[in-house]
């Protein structure tokens, strides 16, 4: 079934099968009509004469030039010329599809002025697989992300580069390949498609859905290691977490109590300390804090994502064309800046029981750096190495990009997000979790192995299980030392790839 693109009701889960899984848009037919009708409006308007910015008009610091009619018939092949100025490698794929989605849905609210031709060539583009050549640097984040929006524009002239099954073309090669006529940019067409925060939202949208899944699976991990550590699970009462009442420290105290569930230590047939160390009992007020960021930030892209994000704006039915700045990235950057610092700290904590699971004096009695041969062997010793230098590594990327603006453009744009700095440090960022993280399961499985072998064998709750049992498909007992960089980047691959949490949630249930 086609996701049908209305303007209204576009999700994070709507981006990610667009633009990953190739799921198939349509225009909604009342779209079709308001974008007719706006076009309409706006072609009356320049035959009038009207002044208006971007049309006919200079842009930026040219905004008080005013352009004759030969000049308003050129300037938009002139306008994606000269900000089609990226540099760097290109960006992945998903994310230039996700970019393609929200203009086309920006476009559906019929305020945007182009023609009907250049949101179907945007569509038809998505559909049948022509995917853009775009540089991953050059935006600021206002007016808009045009550097890498104008490299998608050039497809509109038949310039430009594109991938298409699997081969680098250029762009119109790839559109008379995929059966896709090049439209051409008319007034207002080229601005239509690039004057707003496209990009950096696309990319949020993206890492909002995998910093979820991320999440859940460090509350997988956070619950391997407390039943390696034989730790309280007092801490985790809903009663406790209901009375300080967040919402995200609800919600994670539930998802451990359900993946510990069935254990000796969940039903309380073991004895624990009194109180366990912060890192061991205030996960779900940690993760907890998270969730809700992410929840406040998922709100935030889906605005955007569903809004008007472009200027000038016209109002059809009022005869109004009206210049702001609604292309301003700030509204993202600034709550995504705190999802690169959320992740950053569960990624501390993680790095935390690591270390309790690795540390003799605080591991309850498991063998020191989780080997039985201390002293020959030296065990995960230099596993939590690792895992250190990438939080080091995230801490750096933590400084927010959302206060980093440079003023541009003679001054006339001296205030910008710098949004798509705040896109690429997150997904950094979020790279080196899935290897902190990984470090953790892999000291929690050989830490529950541990147990198994050498004490008197408990039950572990069944989520435990199923991810223990699922770690061990991929990376064995360490039980002599042996090189663990392909353990790691195996690990780090098996959390990228959701495998652990695919396999506990069909075993227990959603964790929600």
């Amino acid at each position: 079934m086609a996701l049908i693109i209305s303007g209204h009701g576009l999700t994070v889960e709507d981006v990610v099968k667009a633009a990953r899984f190739g799921e198939k848009v349509e225009l909604h037919p009342e779209s079709v009509k308001k974008i007719m009708a706006c076009r309409e409006m706006l072609d009356k308007k320049i035959a009038a004469h009207e002044i208006m910015y971007g049309i006919n008009t200079g842009i930026g610091e040219f905004s008080e030039i005013v352009l004759n009619d030969d000049q308003v018939k050129n300037f938009q092949k002139y306008l994606i010329y000269n900000h089609a100025a990226g540099i760097g490698d290109a960006l992945p794929a998903e994310y230039v599809r996700a970019a393609m989605l929200g203009r086309i849905n920006v476009h559906a609210h019929g305020n945007s002025g182009c023609r009907l031709e250049i949101t179907q060539t945007l569509i038809d583009m998505l559909n049948k697989g022509v995917t853009p050549y775009v540089c991953n640097k050059g935006s600021v984040g206002a007016c808009g992300d045009l550097a890498p929006m104008s490299q998608i524009a050039l497809l509109m002239l038949g310039e430009g580069h594109a991938y298409y099954k699997g081969e680098f073309l250029e762009g119109a090669d790839a559109l008379k390949k995929a059966g896709i006529p090049v439209p051409g940019l008319e007034a207002r067409d080229g601005l239509a498609v690039i004057n707003g925060s496209n990009v950096l939202t696309a990319m949020s949208a993206i890492m909002i859905f995998e910093t979820n899944r991320w999440l859940k699976q460090a509350e997988i991990a956070c619950a391997m290691s407390l039943e390696a550590l034989k730790a309280n699970l007092k801490p985790y009462h809903h009663k406790i977490l209901e009375a300080r009442g967040f919402p995200g420290g609800v919600r994670s105290a539930a998802s451990i109590r359900k993946i510990t569930k069935g254990g000796d230590l969940a039903e309380g047939r073991m004895k624990t300390k009194v109180q366990d160390a912060y890192s061991m009992r205030s996960t779900p007020q940690v993760i907890g804090a998270a969730h809700d960021a992410v929840k406040w930030a998922k709100k935030q892209v889906e605005t955007e994502l569903n809004g008007v994000g472009d200027n000038p704006i016209f109002f059809a039915e009022e005869n109004l064309a009206l210049s702001g700045a609604n292309f301003q990235g700030s509204p993202i950057s600034l709550p995504m800046d705190m999802i690169g610092a959320a992740v950053t700290m569960v990624s501390v904590l993680s790095e935390r029981r690591m270390n309790r699971l690795n540390n003799p004096a605080l591991s309850v009695g498991l063998p020191p750096f989780l080997t039985k041969g201390a002293g020959m062997f030296s065990g995960l010793m230099l596993s939590q190495y690792t895992a250190d230098m990438q939080i080091v590594e995230q801490r750096i990327l933590c400084m927010p990009a959302s206060i980093q603006s440079i003023p541009a453009a003679a001054d006339q744009e001296d205030f910008v997000s710098m949004g798509m700095n705040t896109a690429i440090k997150n997904f950094q960022i979020l790279d080196n979790a899935y290897g902190i993280l990984g470090i953790e399961f892999m000291a929690a499985a050989q830490a529950l192995d541990l147990r198994e072998k050498f004490e008197t064998p408990y039950k572990y709750g069944t989520g435990t299980q199923t991810a223990k049992n699922t770690i061990r498909k991929h990376v064995e007992y360490l039980d002599i030392d042996r090189p663990l960089y392909p353990d790691h980047n195996k690990m780090k691959a098996l959390v990228k790839s959701c495998e652990i949490l695919d396999m506990v949630e069909k075993k227990i249930g959603r964790l929600e």
